[in-house]
Order: C-alpha cells, then sequence, then structure tokens
C-alpha cells in the first residue's frame, strides 16, 4: 500500500504503513509518523489517532482477532492484519459507526493488491460485532490482555508496585495532557496564563514548581503565545522538577548527560540565579541539533557536545562540575501513556542491558563531581532495578557518596529517591535520586 494525498482513505492507508514500520521494521512510531507528514491536516489528525490507538491497544486487539481466525495471517501479510486491527479498534474504542468501520475497512483492501482479503475482512469484523461481548469478556480474563500488555512487563511492574499494577497499566492507557514550562527570564507564569486565557486557551498551574501549566487540550505549539520568540516549551510536569532538585547557584559549572532534546538543561539555565556555564552531552547528533535548536529559540547559551559520555578521556577537561543531571538511559516504562509504541519495541532482554549502561554512566561521571556537589539521576522508568536498586547498588560501592533525602509533595518515597507512578498528578512516570559527594 502507498501513502496518496488528498484522498478520502489516506489517513487509513497511512496508518497501516506507519504501524507495519514500527511491528516490522523497528521503527519508533515518533520516526514512522513521519510518513503522514503530506496528509491533510484533518486526515494528519485522523491517522494519528488510529496509529497512537491500535498500539495503545494492540495487545487486546491482537488478542482478540486470534480469536476471529481461524488461522494467522502470514508474515507478509502484515498490512492485513494491521488493517483488521485498525477496523476492531475503531469499533471499539472510537464513534465511527460499526457499518462505517467495516465497510471503510474492507474498502480500504481493495485498494491494495489483495483483494482475496476483502472477504476475510469483512467476515472477521462482521463476527466480532455479533460476539463482541463475549469475546472481550474471554479476552479480558487476562490481565495483561485486558490491560493490552506484553505479559513479561505487566511482571516486571509487578515485582516493582505490587497492588499498584493495575492501576498503573490503566494510567498508561489514558492520553496524557500537555504540559508546558513559562521561561521565567521572558514572562511569569501568571501573566502567560492570562495570555492563554486570553487565545481561550484554559490551563492549570503546577501545584511543584512556579513555571508548569497543564492545558486542559492540547494544542499546536504555533497556538501558544510568543513561544517562537521563547516564552515557553512543551514539557511534562514530572520533567519539570530536575532544575529545582539540582539547586543550582551563581557561578557553578553544570554537566547534563544525556541531555537530548535539551528541556531540561534550558530549564537549568532559564532558573538559573546568576551566570553558570553548563556543558550539554549526548550521543546522537540529530537529538543535539533539537538542543542547539531550544537553546536558540529560547535565546539561552550553552556548549553542547555530540560525544559518548563513557568515554570521558575524549571529552573532559578534568575540572570538576559543582551540579551534575545524569537523565539516564531506561525502559521508558513511565512514558508508555505518551509512547505506546514502547509496549511493542522494548523486550524484557533490554532491561539487563540498560541496567549495565546505568552503572556505568554513574561510575564514569562520579568523579567529575566536585566535592559537596549534587550529582541528581533521573529515569523515566517505573522499574526498581533501574531505579533505588541502582542507587542502593552505586552507594553501597561508593563511600564517598551520600544520598540526599528528596522531601517532597510529589511522587512515592523509595529505599533510595523518589518516584513518580504515570499519572500521578497529570505527571509521567518519573525517578530522581539526588547524591552528593562527601
Amino acid at each position: 500500500m502507498n501513502a496518496k494525498k488528498n484522498t478520502s482513505h489516506s489517513a487509513r492507508e497511512t496508518a497501516v504503513l506507519v504501524i507495519c514500520a514500527v511491528i516490522q521494521h523497528g521503527k519508533s512510531l515518533t520516526d514512522a509518523l513521519s510518513l503522514s507528514e503530506n496528509l491533510e491536516p484533518r486526515e494528519k489528525a485522523f491517522c494519528r489517532e488510529l496509529c497512537y490507538g491500535t498500539l495503545r491497544w494492540h495487545s487486546r486487539l491482537d488478542a482478540i482477532l486470534h480469536l476471529l481466525l481461524k488461522k494467522p495471517f502470514k508474515a507478509k501479510d502484515l498490512d492485513i492484519t494491521v488493517l483488521a486491527l485498525i477496523g476492531l479498534y475503531q469499533i471499539i474504542y472510537l464513534s465511527t459507526p460499526d457499518h462505517a468501520a467495516v465497510s471503510e475497512t474492507v474498502s480500504q483492501c481493495k485498494r491494495g493488491k489483495k483483494s482475496w482479503a476483502n472477504g476475510v475482512l469483512n467476515g472477521v469484523l462482521r463476527n466480532f460485532l455479533r460476539n463482541r461481548e463475549s469475546l472481550e469478556k474471554t479476552v479480558d480474563e487476562q490481565p495483561n490482555q485486558r490491560f493490552s500488555h506484553p505479559d513479561w512487563l505487566v511482571k516486571e511492574i509487578s515485582k516493582s508496585w505490587g497492588q499498584q499494577t493495575k492501576k498503573i497499566l490503566a494510567a498508561n492507557n489514558q492520553y496524557p495532557p500537555m504540559s508546558i514550562r513559562v521561561n521565567q527570564k521572558i514572562v511569569t507564569r501568571d501573566h502567560y496564563l492570562q495570555q492563554l486565557s486570553d487565545n481561550a486557551i484554559h490551563a492549570t498551574k503546577n501545584p511543584f514548581n512556579t513555571v508548569g501549566l497543564t492545558l486542559e487540550k492540547p494544542v499546536n505549539v504555533d497556538q501558544l503565545p510568543d513561544f517562537w520568540q521563547g516564552a515557553s516549551s512543551v514539557q511534562d510536569g514530572a520533567a519539570q522538577l530536575a532544575a529545582k532538585l539540582l539547586d543550582i547557584k551563581g557561578g557553578q559549572r553544570i554537566l547534563d548527560v544525556c541531555a537530548a532534546p535539551g528541556g531540561k538543561a534550558a530549564h537549568i539555565l532559564e532558573q538559573a540565579a546568576g551566570t553558570v556555564s553548563l556543558l550539554a552531552l549526548d550521543i546522537d547528533e540529530k537529538r543535539n541539533q533539537r538542543v542547539l535548536e531550544n537553546l536558540q529559540r529560547l535565546k539561552l547559551n550553552a556548549e553542547v557536545m555530540t560525544v559518548d559520555a563513557l568515554e570521558a578521556d575524549e571529552w573532559s577537561d578534568e575540572k570538576p562540575f559543582q551540579r551534575i543531571l545524569l537523565d539516564a538511559p531506561c525502559s521508558a516504562t513511565g512514558v508508555i501513556r505518551r509512547h505506546p509504541d514502547i509496549k511493542i519495541l522494548r523486550q524484557p532482554s533490554d532491561i539487563p542491558t540498560l541496567i549495565e549502561l546505568q552503572s556505568k554512566l554513574l561510575k564514569t561521571i562520579w568523579p567529575l563531581l566536585d566535592k559537596k556537589g549534587v550529582l541528581l539521576y533521573a529515569t523515566c522508568s517505573i522499574l526498581s532495578a533501574e531505579n533505588s536498586q541502582q542507587i542502593s547498588t552505586f552507594l553501597a560501592e561508593h563511600p564517598d557518596a551520600k544520598e540526599i533525602k528528596i522531601n517532597a509533595e510529589w511522587g512515592h518515597t523509595c529505599e533510595h529517591g523518589q518516584q513518580i507512578l504515570p499519572g500521578d498528578n497529570n505527571m509521567d512516570g518519573f525517578y530522581y535520586a539526588c547524591l552528593t559527594k562527601i
């Protein structure tokens, strides 16, 4: 199937291509959605809805489809499988009339080169409509299918959070809010809140800082007052907590490791009292370009380097840093509601590899921290093995490291550090731990 512009079915057609790119080729949904760039705005929005929704509920939809088929479609017919999933998604989760969902799905199949599948898809979707209640009841007997998560991930979350597991799984399936950070070097939050109201954009204040706002409904950034002049940035409320936890003082050298796309680095510079110098590192040159673009839009200055942080000998001048932010690579299990493709792309074998990388980064970066300096370890994971247990191991191996307890009204206090779970106070899942060198 090839994406076609300005046709009544182009959104569905493109959605099949996007979802296949995620499932078959391991592309992130963000990258795969570039295939929708040429669609008209309304079609593009519908395509995004189909992609996000079908991937969010993929496990559950696939389990239903499995019950409806005598035998699964062949691997080479993944596009037909995806089309069936999209049809089921529209029937179950969207307000699309049943007859329209069936006819449009079958019609989309007719436009391709696999006319043999027309009758099969028609039969599958109509069979679902006849037996919907019993099919959904059967599938939902398994928690991983009911909440549409891979079984291994349900077990990992349960291992970390026990009785809160179902609440977390349900939160992962919610639509996330759009949160913004007001650039206090340009405008106060109260003034910006009024500007939003004047533009019929309703928002509420983040109760845990003086710069965060959560919008009632997402909008295009072009609609945000003076966005391109640097007045605000899109950033989840949980990520907005980092700058305050670092407690920046004037004159300090700051290191931001794994900095892309640069939201936390920009926030550090926006709220710093006095002059500070900030070095932002990331291994990905393309992502580092976004750091530079964000800094430029916000009229902020920092040194940005594309390097492997583990190769400290190649980029470090050996001068100590008074503050270090290590936003470590992780399973991203705290941001599934924003990136439902994580459920498909993340594999159980990834977790030990990530834990080892986090450990190596901590050990490599620690010698660069000044005495009495602060290192803030952060992840967007909710798995204790990457978070509290990781810090416990590090503290046991580094007698010159001491934890600074985070006394906060947000999150859950762990053995070490503070954990926000998905949906807590409308925030993403996030973990923070503060360490100082003694």
